[in-house]
């Protein structure tokens, strides 16, 4: 079965070196990211894109728009990117030279999608400061990735990526396709229904562990953390509109793809790893058959 890994990073960021060297213990790099793909059986990775104009900074107000995978530089044919905003320069007085630049790297065929990092930056997704991101999401097709749930830094406030934010976004923007990351975990229950309520929005699994194979055989083996996910996939009931990720480098890829599926049933295997990412990402079908 082919594995499309919807959100993967590969940024010089701190938190993401340090995770790889002391907490998951993968090869932080191109090369490592490949290794892991070829042996798991991915043949494709999105990136989201994200940047620090000072080590430690993230989430760095100063980072231009648009944001991308600094590491992959030129972009190997196995990865494609969503493009991250900095609302907080869009919101300046050279917002609308960081809109020319989103708009221009979004004509790229490397492009899949945009991303913004809810609760990092302290705007709600509804905030006007995205108007125009969301027309060029519209323009040119391509889906909204937003971050929900618990940050990756303390200097994140939750009320900004709870993903009930994204049930009134959905309703005013019926015409972008978002997703909402990490099923918006802790509060796994009201991203399922949100997902269930808006025909929208898809929601990605990744992140719901950090760290290496001792850390996922803890926890997979706690019936109450995996029920909780568990009771949200079951109320939501839309397998077809859950996507796989990993977020690495928070995770070994190999070790992520077995516990996805623990907890999706075998028979939506295939939408989950595979076919759903082609529905939300139409550029990524594209870049696969140009291969």
């Amino acid at each position: 079965m082919p594995i499309i890994d919807c959100h993967i990073h590969l940024s010089d960021i701190q938190s993401f070196h340090h995770t790889a060297r002391d907490l998951s213990g993968v090869d932080y790099s191109v090369a490592g990211l490949k290794a892991e793909f070829e042996r798991s059986g991915v043949i494709l990775g999105i990136g989201m894109g994200v940047e620090e104009e000072t080590p430690a900074a993230f989430p760095d107000t100063l980072a231009g728009n648009p944001m991308g995978l600094d590491l992959a530089r030129p972009m190997p044919s196995f990865l494609m990117e969503c493009v991250g905003i900095n609302p907080v320069r869009l919101a300046a007085d050279t917002g609308k030279e960081d809109l020319d630049r989103i708009e221009q790297r979004l004509q790229s065929k490397e492009v899949a999608g945009i991303k913004l990092y809810a609760g990092y930056y302290h705007y709600f997704v509804t905030d006007p400061v995205y108007g125009p991101v969301y027309e060029l999401a519209k323009k040119y097709d391509v889906p909204v990735v937003i971050h929900t749930g618990d940050t990756y830094s303390m200097n994140g406030l939750l009320k900004y990526s709870h993903p009930l934010t994204v049930d009134e976004l959905a309703y005013q923007q019926r015409g972008v396709r978002f997703m909402i990351c990490h099923l918006g975990d802790p509060w796994v229950m009201d991203a399922a229904e949100v997902v269930a309520k808006n025909p929208n929005v898809y929601a990605d699994l990744s992140g719901l562990v950090v760290g290496d194979q001792h850390k996922f055989d803890r926890f997979q083996n706690e019936p109450l953390f995996m029920d909780h996910f568990r009771r949200a996939l079951v109320y939501a009931d839309n397998y077809e509109k859950m996507l796989f990720g990993t977020d690495w480098p928070l995770a070994p890829i190999d070790v992520y793809i077995e516990f996805v599926r623990r907890l999706i049933p075998e028979k939506h295997h295939d939408d989950v790893f595979y076919r759903n990412a082609l529905r939300v990402f139409p550029r990524v079908k594209e870049r696969l058959e140009s291969l």
